[in-house]
């Protein structure tokens, strides 16, 4: 599983930060890397308020998820 982790910040409030993650099941690192700003833009999109200030995809553990 590959999560894509993005720091978020309200444009009202840019201290106001968030990290927030999506989890891919079928794609690689790689996948994610070059795949990462459409879906970025997308959630950009949906989200007016608040803008991306960073991201990066990452492994995750499976220990991670079954908590």
């Amino acid at each position: 599983m590959i999560a894509l982790v993005f720091l978020t910040c309200q444009f009202s409030e840019p201290s106001e930060c968030v990290e927030r993650e999506l989890i891919f099941y079928d794609v690689t690192l790689m996948t994610c890397l070059t795949g990462a700003q459409p879906v970025l833009a997308q959630w950009a999109g949906e989200h007016p308020d608040w803008q991306i200030a960073n991201w990066k995809c990452r492994m995750v553990q499976t220990a991670e998820t079954d908590t």
